[in-house]
Order: structure tokens, then C-alpha cells, then sequence
């Protein structure tokens, strides 16, 4: 077979190669594979619909303000409507650590958008005098403004598709497990030992509210993510654009994505900063922080069988040893304390990177990109599956949480309004050295009658939250 049919010729700056005849990305997608053969990373499908959202808008408006003919208009239009369908995702190919800026990424999406243009157009791939990557697909664009703005947006559909889904799922499951339990007693602890009583279901009830803080953070911090600085060109000057482009495709990926995206009062310092990223990634780390919390004490409540606390039963979904028979691990909450430990990573990789730019451009921006959006799709599946193989499937080992609690030295606690700190000391110490009971001893020792202690020591009362009092 001939190279003619084999293979293409096309031609950049720095010469011509020869591009496999069946690939929609060209020469510059070509060079990029051969520079960057770092990770075998891909770039994440999120964040490839984020930049065709992009090209469809900025075609759209460039073909109605007559920068583009209207017949190619449509053709990039099409093109990005078949791909973000799921057509052609084997041809976005370039490592996620790349040339600084993210010029190789959005290259090899110019280069696939025009060759699948030059096909619907009825052309050969390869022919950019018809429909050309840089003047027709990127006109009036620049990767310095391109990749922020995809990443803002790749930013909130993870965040709309995925994480706050899941979040939603999971706060519903923590608030109906704390209905469910609000009448079991447990002993509460505190540096891991023995402290005053509380309800399983406030635990639970804890955690939601916990979660629904986190998630109002977040959305907070993802408000600065719809300011885009789309139209900023090479360096924020609006160089090569029409003067009606910049709000007007604004307003095409408003519709696009029925979102609330605005154009950036100042296009340089848009472009510049990475601040949103760095909020969006905080607000993702503190919530990461709490999750590992949780779900440590998910473990440490389930630990036993025989010689742990085993005040709750996680749902068994695997054998938990390759040597042990009967084994059951808390595998779902050692995979979220991972996944939490890696989100932190990629936070602290994202302040590194964040406050690496120089003068007009911060050029580690592909390592936010990946970062950002995969922390928030990595957190929102782990929460999802925690959520239904986990939680959900919760319960409560009634008998041995009110054994705890009925034995914790800690309800001496409420004897300190009656008696005194240093004589409830006094009586928590003989108990443990003698064996008796707190009310035993309190009551050997005549320091309150059997009708005080019985109301003092009321495991419901003493572990019933008190109600915000208001003057």
C-alpha cells in the first residue's frame, strides 16, 4: 500500500509530516505526542466538552458577525455537536503534562474540529485552505483565553454533573439515618476516650449538617467560575476580535450551557489570575478533610467484630482478606480517606502552579485543568458510591451502644453540678478501681439519694441536645 493512501502531508511553521490518513488531529497534535511521552494521561472527556462548548459558541458568533463564512460556521457547529455526543473522543490525544499554557490540547482540538468540518463540508481532511484550524476554527481566539475560560466551565459542569449530585444524595442519606437512630444512646469520646453520652442519630445528623456547609462553601467559591474572560485574545487587549464578540459569546455559551456566565469586567486580570481555580480547589481540600473525618469514624464505630467498638454495622460488599475466611473490610471508607488524601495533593499542586505565571500568562495551566476538574469528578464518584454501598445500608447495634454508655465513667460528668468537680473525680476513680458502679459508690458515700442520682444519671436526658435558648 502506497503512503499516498497511507498517509497525509500536512504542513506548519516548521515543515511538513506526514499524519496518518485516518487521524482527525494534524501536524501539531502530532509533534505534542512526540514531545510529551510523560503520563499516558488523556485529557478528562469534561474537560474536552468544556473547550468544544467553546468552539461551538465562538463559531456560532463568528459566523453570525461575518468573521467566518456561514457554511464553515456550521460545519465547526456540527462537528462539535457529534463529538460532545461521544464521536471521535479517541482522537483527543496529547498528555496531560504538555507545552505550558495548554496550546497543544487546544491545537489538537482546532485540528480535529477542521477536519471533521472538511468532511461535512464534503472535503478531504487535511485541506486548511478550506477550512483551517487557526484562521477559521480559532478566529479571534487565543489558548491564553481559551484555556482559563475551559477551565471555569470544565469546572462547573464536573461540579453541576457530579459533585453536587452526589453531595444531594448523601446529605438525604446521613439526615434519614439520623431519624432512624435518634433513640439510640451511645457513649460519646472525645481523644479517644470514654466522654459524656449522645445519640447515634446526632452523629449522624452532624455529618449532614457538615456536608451541607461544605457544599454551600463550594458553591461560593464556584460563583467566581462563571466571570469569563473569553475575548481577551493573545494577551487581554481583544486583539484580532470583533467588537461585538466578546459579550455576544458570553451570551451564546450562557444559552449553551444554561448558565449565569458573564464577561469579565477586566479581560487581562481574567486571564492572568488563577484565583477562582484556587478557591474552587480549597473549598474541595476542607471538604476532603472532613470526609476523611467521617469516614474514620465510620471505621472505628464498625471495628470488630469481637475485639473493637462495633457499635454500627457497615454493609459487608467483599471479602476483606485473601487469607482470612469471614473477613469484611470497610473497604468503602479506606477508598474514600484515598481518594480525599489525593484531592489534597492536587490542591496543593494547584497553589504551586496557580503562583508559577509571569507578566500576561500563567503557563502551568494545564496542570490545573486536570487537577481541578478531576478532584471535583474523583470526589463526587467516591461520594456517590459511599453514599449507596455504604451509608445507606447502615446499622445499629442498639445493645452494644447502650452497654457503652451505661458503663462510660464519663456520666460522672453530670454529677459535678450536684457534688462538686472533685468529688466526682473522687467517685470516678474508686470505680475504676473497684469495679462498683458510679451510683453505688455515690450513694455509699451519701452524697445524693437514689431519687437524685436516678434523675441525674437519665441517659435520655443527658444526651438529648438542649434547643438554642433566646431571651
Amino acid at each position: 500500500m502506497s503512503d499516498n493512501i497511507n498517509f497525509r502531508i500536512e504542513r506548519d511553521s516548521m515543515g511538513d509530516r506526514q499524519i496518518p490518513s485516518s487521524a482527525y488531529y494534524g501536524i501539531q497534535t502530532l509533534r505534542a505526542t512526540e514531545n510529551f511521552p510523560i503520563s499516558g494521561l488523556k485529557p478528562l472527556n469534561t474537560y474536552v466538552d468544556a473547550c468544544l462548548v467553546i468552539k461551538k459558541a465562538t463559531a456560532i458568533v463568528n459566523g453570525e458577525l461575518g468573521c467566518i463564512s456561514q457554511d464553515i460556521s456550521e460545519a465547526i457547529v456540527k462537528a462539535t455537536d457529534e463529538i460532545l455526543a461521544g464521536a471521535l473522543r479517541d482522537q483527543f490525544v496529547v498528555d496531560v503534562y504538555q507545552a505550558g499554557a495548554g496550546t497543544s490540547h487546544h491545537m489538537n482540538v482546532n485540528e480535529v474540529l477542521a477536519n471533521r468540518a472538511l468532511e461535512i463540508l464534503g472535503d478531504e481532511k487535511g485541506n486548511y485552505k478550506r477550512v483551517n484550524p487557526n484562521d477559521h476554527v480559532n478566529y479571534g481566539q487565543s489558548t491564553n483565553d481559551v484555556i482559563p475560560t475551559a477551565i471555569r466551565i470544565g469546572g462547573l459542569l464536573a461540579l453541576s454533573h457530579t459533585l453536587h449530585p452526589a453531595l444531594d444524595k448523601a446529605i438525604a442519606a446521613l439526615e434519614s439515618k439520623a431519624v432512624e437512630f435518634q433513640n439510640v444512646v451511645k457513649s460519646g469520646r472525645t481523644h479517644m476516650q470514654d466522654a459524656v453520652p449522645v445519640r447515634l442519630g446526632d452523629t449522624f445528623g452532624a455529618w449532614a449538617h457538615i456536608l451541607t456547609e461544605h457544599q454551600n462553601r463550594i458553591y461560593t467559591a464556584s460563583g467566581d467560575l462563571m466571570v469569563l474572560g473569553l475575548g481577551g485574545s493573545a494577551a487581554g487587549t481583544g486583539l484580532n476580535t470583533h467588537p461585538l464578540y466578546r459579550a455576544r459569546v458570553v451570551a451564546v455559551l450562557s444559552e449553551l450551557l444554561n448558565m449565569p456566565l458573564e464577561p469579565a469586567p477586566h479581560l487581562m486580570a481574567a486571564m492572568q489570575s488563577m484565583s477562582p481555580f484556587v478557591s474552587v480547589s480549597g473549598a474541595l481540600r476542607n471538604l476532603a478533610q472532613d470526609l476523611v473525618k467521617i469516614s474514620h469514624d465510620l471505621r472505628l464505630m464498625d471495628s470488630g467484630p469481637k475485639t473493637g467498638l462495633k457499635e454500627i454495622q457497615l454493609p459487608p460488599v467483599q471479602p476483606g482478606s485473601s487469607i482470612m475466611p469471614g473477613k469484611y473490610n470497610p473497604v468503602m471508607a479506606e477508598m474514600t480517606s484515598m481518594v480525599c488524601f489525593q484531592v489534597m495533593g492536587y490542591d496543593s499542586a494547584i497553589a504551586f502552579a496557580a503562583q508559577a505565571g509571569q507578566l500576561e500568562l500563567n503557563v502551568m495551566m494545564p496542570l490545573i485543568a486536570y487537577n481541578l476538574i478531576q478532584s471535583i469528578e474523583i470526589l463526587g464518584n467516591t461520594i456517590s458510591v459511599l453514599t449507596e454501598r455504604c451509608i445507606q445500608g447502615i446499622t445499629a447495634n442498639e445493645e452494644r451502644c447502650l452497654a457503652y454508655a451505661e458503663g462510660s465513667l464519663a456520666l460522672v460528668t453530670a454529677l459535678n453540678t450536684h457534688i462538686g468537680y472533685l468529688a466526682a473525680a473522687d467517685v470516678a476513680k474508686e470505680s475504676l478501681k473497684t469495679g462498683k458502679s458510679l451510683r453505688q459508690i455515690v450513694l455509699e458515700k451519701g452524697l445524693m439519694t437514689e431519687a437524685e442520682l436516678a434523675k441525674v444519671l437519665d441517659l435520655e436526658q443527658m444526651s438529648s441536645i438542649l434547643p438554642l435558648a433566646t431571651e
